[in-house]
């Protein structure tokens, strides 16, 4: 169908936006056709949809995501064999048809929240590639996917042997980007470093796991098949070693100085900001967040460090993307928006600035920004709207009353919420 949206304020997602108002888009095809004043004209083979003076932009695009993982908070304390779990569950056809429905719940639920672009970067072997495809041929409803499905580890990695696979060697790492290649996703995804879940120390998370050469391997085969190569880092020798080794995205990131600035300029590579899975760990209490006080430590240090990797890029003219590791225990599948207010909260930047971001900034990284991520003639029809003005309060964003996706309009879109986790992040906004 083709829509006239009439009276809604826009905000089109570029850095310096502005609400304007008077203004009609016209959507066709699943493509904004135009953008017009308003005179009080008659739209002939449009609907028209009054949005009341409410505000409309670009759909959100979250560019670190796992659909694997629900976000439900754990009840207690317990440290999960996820390799074992793996092993079993995977073997299973029943289970894994089961959890190909569960993520396409999920990817429908960030959909539903406002998130018409998701970058998938760890799960279930091809479950990812399949929802994409499905999601693509219009078999089920959701966003726009892009996704590496499974990740690449090392023995004792972060989720190795789960939603990563275990290399051993750089003749390994080269077998198992090939691998990956074969179940046709967009891009390899390295797990390079420990991270908070798998530290053995206090005071020692992100330990370095996969050593240089075969991270300039994995790097190398991967930029040879045409894919770029994203990595989960949480650490200032992780980061060093990443781009050294040829990665495209620093996932997380850690503390940096002048040579790795450096580096980050040579490579052309991009830090992707995800301050939420860090705010449990770091602001709970214990008792909140059932993590070990080992995992409380560990937190700051990597919070801090992720806070200090977008603060120091950004300050020298580096690209910061941002993504909310959703999957992680208190992190929903509804709850991007929260990614927003803290990159304004803890980096500083402005809400113009985190909503630009989250929108065509995004997709510039992503290289979709000639199709998405702004309100322009010609792009897709990718658009939210909400009832207060986010440039004043990013919380706006908690609510969404309209959802299009390639001119795919959804009404006043309904999501089952966890009202205790929300509560409890609330609770330390």
């Amino acid at each position: 169908m083709n829509y006239a949206l009439v009276n809604g304020i826009i905000l089109d997602g570029t850095k310096d936006m502005v609400p304007k108002k008077g203004h009609t888009i016209l959507v066709e095809n699943g493509i904004i056709k135009d953008i017009i004043q308003a005179n009080n004209q008659k739209y002939e083979g449009y609907k028209v949809i009054d949005l009341k003076g409410s505000y409309i932009l670009p759909g959100l695009i979250n560019l670190h995501a796992h659909l694997a993982i629900s976000g439900k908070p754990p009840k207690k304390e317990k440290k999960i064999n996820y390799k074992k779990l793996f092993d079993t569950l995977s073997k299973i056809k029943l289970v894994m048809a089961i959890f190909k429905k569960l993520n396409a719940n999920y990817a429908k639920t960030e959909l539903l929240s406002g998130v018409t672009t998701l970058r998938a970067v760890g799960g279930i072997l091809d479950l990812d590639a399949r929802n994409r495809d499905d999601i693509n041929a219009g078999k089920i409803l959701g966003p726009r996917i892009i996704c590496a499905n499974r990740g690449i580890s090392v023995p004792n990695g972060h989720f190795a042997g789960s939603i990563a696979t275990e290399a051993r060697s750089v003749d390994e790492v080269i077998e198992h980007v090939r691998l990956i290649a074969s179940t046709k996703p967009d891009l390899i995804k390295l797990m390079i470093t420990g991270g908070v879940m798998d530290a053995e120390k206090e005071g020692e998370p992100g330990i370095l796991r996969m050593n240089l050469d075969m991270v300039k391997a994995a790097c190398d085969e991967a930029h040879k098949l045409g894919y770029k190569v994203s990595a989960h880092v949480e650490s200032t020798k992780g980061v060093e070693v990443a781009l050294l080794g040829g990665v495209d995205t620093i996932e997380h990131g850690a503390k940096i100085d002048g040579d790795i600035i450096k580096l980050f300029k040579e490579k052309k590579a991009v830090d992707v900001c995800t301050i939420s899975p860090a705010i449990p760990y770091t602001l709970f209490s214990l008792e909140e967040s059932h993590a070990p006080k080992i995992g409380k430590t560990n937190g700051k240090i990597i919070f801090d460090g992720i806070v200090s990797c977008a603060k120091t890029c950004l300050e020298n003219n580096i690209p910061v993307g941002l993504g909310n590791d959703v999957g992680c225990h208190f992190i929903t599948h509804y709850s991007f928006w929260r990614e927003l207010y803290y990159f304004h909260k803890y980096v500083g930047v402005s809400n113009n600035f985190a909503l630009h971001s989250a929108t065509l900034n995004n997709a510039k990284i992503l290289g979709l920004d000639k199709i998405t991520g702004s309100i322009e003639k010609g792009k897709s029809a990718d658009m939210i709207v909400v009832n207060n003005n986010p440039l004043e309060n990013l919380q706006a964003l908690r609510n969404v009353t309209k959802v299009m996706i390639e001119g795919k309009l959804i009404n006043s879109p309904r999501i089952k919420r966890m009202k205790q986790v929300d509560k409890l992040l609330d609770k330390y906004m």
